[in-house]
């Protein structure tokens, strides 16, 4: 697929050294994806001992030429991974940071436009969806560029799950969910297989019990598994790096693939005005194209569910910036 987008040299800035954005330089230096790696925080010291850290221990393993610097290295990048903002605490929702973190990412997204001439920006600061839609709107650029990383980590957690259930590897698994990067996720039960075929056929064959409690129990335990993590151990930062991975190798590596990530909808499924994620072609550029499917009634109605709650969100968050002002 031709996307009329150049590749660079592999050049990725990322936007915040907390446990996330540093663990997305580690995970990126580890697959060896990009040739350089500029991290980018308010607190320069930070950013350069996560930076140093990193590179003593790659030297084997391996080549990317990885420094702590500031947003005039976001010039000439082909991807501009943005993870500031705060986090999540135990028994704090996605949608409860949204003021904060729309406040913090328009001056960041101010300071990348400053500098910036080219490439992807991908958003991972929660909640996701709002902000992906704030960032694309202040960026102005052309539609895909501007991408979060929406439901791709809540796709891979419900493939984990659904594998563990049926007992076997997560490589012979298809499944994804839709919508909101938090309680408004919708899994798309209706394209879900295994080995091919759909879970039901797989399970009934195999004479595994298969019915809506037991979609029910999977669902949960998808939608709760970041929380629990976050209970667990005060962050999520592991997963969502992977993921970020396999992001960037499509885009810096013309490797495209397709993931349910969140990006402003332009009519699918009759939705304009909010960022939600669907299956989409990631590539050079960013989002090349969002796939349009049928779904089941059950998850259309989910699905706009979500639509209604972000919008709800956006507004709110919108209100609070001219409040600001």
């Amino acid at each position: 697929m031709k996307t009329g987008y150049m590749l660079g040299n592999r050049k990725v800035a990322i936007v915040g050294a907390g446990y996330v954005g540093a663990t997305v330089a580690y995970a990126l230096s580890l697959r060896d994806i990009a040739r350089e790696i500029v991290l980018i925080d308010r607190n320069k010291s930070k950013a350069e001992g996560e930076a140093w850290d990193i590179r003593h221990g790659i030297p084997m393993l391996g080549t990317a030429d990885l420094y702590a610097g500031d947003y005039a290295d976001c010039a000439d990048c082909d991807l501009v991974v943005i993870a500031a903002g705060r986090n999540r605490v135990p028994g704090e929702s996605r949608t409860d940071l949204a003021e904060e973190n729309v406040s913090i990412l328009r001056e960041v997204t101010t300071a990348v436009r400053k500098y910036y001439t080219r490439g992807t920006i991908l958003v991972i600061t929660n909640p996701v969806d709002i902000l992906t839609y704030k960032v694309s709107e202040w960026m102005g650029l052309p539609n895909g560029r501007v991408f979060g990383t929406g439901c791709i980590l809540d796709s891979s957690r419900f493939v984990r799950c659904i594998a563990d259930y049926v007992g076997l590897s997560t490589g012979v698994v298809q499944g994804y969910l839709v919508g909101e990067h938090g309680e408004g996720q919708v899994p798309v039960w209706s394209r879900v297989t295994v080995g091919g075929i759909s879970v039901e056929d797989y399970c009934r064959e195999m004479g595994i019990p298969w019915d809506e409690t037991v979609r029910a129990k999977i669902e949960e335990k998808t939608r709760s598994m970041g929380t629990e993590i976050i209970r667990a151990k005060g962050r999520t930062h592991y997963g969502i790096a992977t993921c970020v991975c396999q992001l960037a190798d499509a885009i810096l590596n013309q490797r495209p693939t397709i993931a349910c990530v969140s990006s402003p909808l332009m009519g699918e499924h009759g939705v304009r005005g909010v960022a939600l994620s669907v299956p989409s072609v990631i590539g050079p550029g960013g989002v090349q194209q969002r796939i349009r499917e049928r779904w089941a009634p059950e998850e259309y109605r989910g699905f706009f569910d979500a639509v209604e709650k972000v919008r709800a969100v956006l507004s709110g968050s919108s209100e609070s910036l001219k409040r600001e002002r």
